[in-house]
């Protein structure tokens, strides 16, 4: 099998470098606006089976080009690439998956399904983390215990050695993270889907040791479209983002102060939107080149009838290859629904999400293959 990586940033080159552990991967082209721009960990094996090819994802004919010749395509570019990126793979005729992260535009990609399914191709949206990894634990927590009343999912990205003020570092797209902080995050309120304000009902959870108490509050994103899927079937389902205690009480004063606003404001006679210049300024303090991180992740489903089906991972930094948490979880996660697409293993074709198309149990397999040891609670 042949693979086009879209994205030469940290998730792509996470998704690349595992895709060139497998066997049965022939080739993997990693495109991007600055190719050269992979971490040390994937420079190393460009060659015979990794090429690297310049390319403007905008440039509608350049990534139908890009695409031929490949049995899938794996979207890491920013998520307002995703639906331009899916259509183009249908036109192909190859499989594609994305990493998600805008729940309106996985809706429309929804309604590529019937061309799709005629072209015989496969489209997962949302195949990272959160959406992707907990969406389809969470489906199968649903499966099992048969009337689902309550799903609670919880998933950080945390620093190992937190420091103040806001114990946090960069381990993805910091203009991502702060989206998600700003975005009203969907639930299930008595079997309806509804929006509550993000980085609001805090609370406490606790994971083993070294990792002990974190706190939970809802950001935006991170269940896609589960509500709807769950819709009148389970009366309360969210999402909550994970941190160490104290983050939530630093940055939900600088949000309500306008910091995080992206209309712009005059200064000293320019228009600077606030958020740029919070970026601007913070982005040097959180980025922590030798910072090792981790990720926790918690899935819980109780039902009607009592029964309990629940997950917890706790995932470091891979100090052998250089590979953060955050890259292994989702980059790794987007490489294996791809090989998944292309060996058959998802079989169902035209449009749908990680809970409808991912087989749990050999996601979970191919996971801990790598290390990545999702243990039931």
């Amino acid at each position: 099998m042949r693979m086009l990586v879209l994205g030469a940033g940290l998730q792509g080159s996470a998704c690349a470098y595992d895709l060139l552990q497998h066997p049965g991967v022939a080739g993997v082209t990693v495109a991007d606006l600055k190719p050269d721009r992979i971490p040390a960990f994937l420079g190393s094996l460009v060659g015979k089976r990794l090429g690297l090819v310049k390319l403007d994802v905008r440039d509608a004919a350049a990534l139908r080009e890009a695409m031929r010749a490949h049995d899938a395509v794996l979207n890491a570019a920013p998520y307002h690439f995703n639906l331009e990126v899916s259509k183009a793979a249908v036109e192909v005729g190859v499989h594609c998956a994305d990493l998600g992260g805008n729940t309106e535009i996985v809706f429309q990609q929804r309604k590529l399904d019937a061309a799709a399914t005629q072209r015989n191709v496969s489209v997962v949206p949302d195949c990272g983390l959160a959406p992707g990894m907990v969406n389809i634990l969470a489906a199968e927590g649903i499966r099992r215990v048969g009337e689902a009343d309550v799903v609670k999912i919880y998933v950080g990205g945390l620093p190992q050695h937190p420091e103040p003020p806001l114990n946090y570092q960069i381990v993805y797209s910091l203009e991502g993270a702060l989206d998600y902080y700003t975005t009203p995050s969907w639930v299930l309120r008595d079997g309806k889907p509804t929006r509550v304000d993000a980085l609001s009902e805090l609370e406490e959870v606790t994971f083993p040791p070294p990792v002990g108490v974190l706190e939970a509050f809802h950001t935006g994103g991170g269940i896609s479209i589960l509500p709807w899927t769950y819709e009148g079937n389970v009366r309360t389902m969210e999402y909550k983002t994970l941190r160490y205690p104290g983050h939530l009480a630093v940055m939900r004063p600088i949000r309500e102060l306008g910091l995080l606003d992206l209309t712009p404001v005059k200064v000293r006679g320019a228009e600077v939107a606030p958020r740029d210049l919070f970026i601007a300024a913070v982005s040097p303090k959180l980025t922590k080149p030798e910072g090792r991180d981790l990720v926790a992740l918690r899935v819980d489903v109780r039902g009607r009838n009592g029964k309990r089906a629940a997950w917890q991972l706790l995932d470091y930094y891979d100090e052998a290859r250089g590979v953060s948490a955050m890259m292994r979880t989702t980059g790794y996660s987007l490489s294996i629904t791809g090989v998944m697409q292309v060996d058959g293993r998802i079989s169902t074709k035209g449009v749908h999400t990680p809970d409808e198309a991912v087989p749990f149990g050999d996601y979970v397999a191919e996971l801990a293959k790598r290390g990545i040891d999702i243990r039931e609670m």
